[in-house]
């Protein structure tokens, strides 16, 4: 399909697969505020982007089509994201199948693959301290369907295909549909919150907006890169009763309530096993409870030797901002301009 805009030839340029998905879209506002021309590939059209951006429809399974329109849209891709993620009903079906749609993509572009890793690789035992060449234990299907991922990429690496998984922790921030908004602030309005395991386990989460630079960083410095690379990222290591408190105390910056606590609870995973074949939602999840019993952080130290500093938002801004985008708080006031008068006046 032939590109909404024109070109930019003189940028560099990424191609974003899955733009209108939450890290899809974060990577293309973090792009295009870096310097770069950016292809934007969706299902649908995308509305508002940003300068430098160029929407292309093409279906990803047209991995032609989508070579071609890149293509036509600029003298070719430096790196191509891969921010697609399926509902957890369809990743035995078509995780591995659109990932390798995907490598295909970079490969006959020559560009490297970017991919965002979690943590599911790890399993029920994994370290408390997840490095870049810590090794795959999966217990879930998830795990093994990211390993299956992940080992593509690198075997793909005799191919020809560079490419980096850049792991993180849980999203919240630039968007919904994660644990931090479906479960953790769902009732907040209602001044109530919800963890999913025990307070005192360390938890990885990931602010996406810092995400979305990393990948920029790394994108960056990808001709320096091994044919192969992981590369964690930090992100935030924070214990259930530490991200409580760093709501609570963004609810009240944002003047949702007052200094008084919040009431807090744990998710029932009883009942949600017991009735995970009635509620089709719940079966993706009631595997996963162990992320929040084991406890884990992300080691960024490849990652900082890679891109260089990380700028992570302090927790409170990001909480605050989330919140905001969550629409649970006005946005601040921007503080009126002053005027000066004119001299003499």
């Amino acid at each position: 399909m032939t590109p909404e805009t024109h070109s930019h030839p003189a940028k560099p340029v990424v191609l974003i697969l899955g733009a209108s998905g939450r890290l899809g879209a974060a990577a293309v506002r973090a792009f295009a505020a870096a310097g770069w021309s950016v292809v934007a590939q969706s299902r649908r059209p995308i509305a508002c982007l940003p300068a430098h951006a160029i929407g292309l429809t093409t279906p990803l399974a047209d991995v032609a089509g989508v070579v071609a329109g890149v293509v036509a849209a600029s003298t070719g891709a430096r790196a191509v994201v891969y921010a697609i993620n399926q509902p957890y009903a369809l990743w035995p079906s078509q995780a591995l199948l659109q990932a390798r749609q995907g490598m295909d993509i970079a490969q006959r572009l020559g560009a490297t693959f970017m991919f965002p890793g979690n943590v599911y690789n790890f399993g029920a035992h994994m370290p408390a301290l997840l490095r870049a060449d810590t090794p795959p234990a999966p217990t879930t299907q998830k795990g093994q369907i990211r390993v299956a991922i992940e080992s593509e990429m690198q075997s793909r690496a005799a191919q020809g295909l560079r490419s980096v998984v850049i792991r993180a922790g849980d999203f919240f921030g630039a968007g919904s549909g994660s644990w931090f908004d479906s479960v953790v602030v769902k009732s907040l309005p209602k001044r109530k919150l919800t963890y999913a395991g025990p307070l005192d386990r360390a938890h990885a989460w990931t602010y996406v907006p810092d995400l979305a630079r990393a990948f920029v960083a790394v994108a960056n410095r990808a001709p320096q890169l091994k044919a192969f690379a992981c590369l964690p990222f930090p992100g935030y290591t924070l214990t259930g009763a530490e991200l409580l408190d760093a709501i609570e105390r963004a609810a009240v910056a944002l003047g949702l309530h007052g200094p008084q606590a919040m009431r807090r609870e744990r998710l029932p995973w009883g009942f949600i096993r017991a009735m995970r074949w009635l509620v089709p939602s719940w079966r993706g999840i009631v595997d996963l409870a162990y992320l929040f019993e084991v406890p884990h952080a992300l080691d960024g130290e490849a990652l900082r030797r890679t891109a260089g500093d990380l700028n992570i938002t302090p927790i409170a801004t990001a909480l605050r901002a989330t919140l905001v985008e969550l629409g649970m708080a006005p946005a601040p006031r921007q503080p009126r301009a002053k005027l000066t008068p004119p001299d003499g006046a």
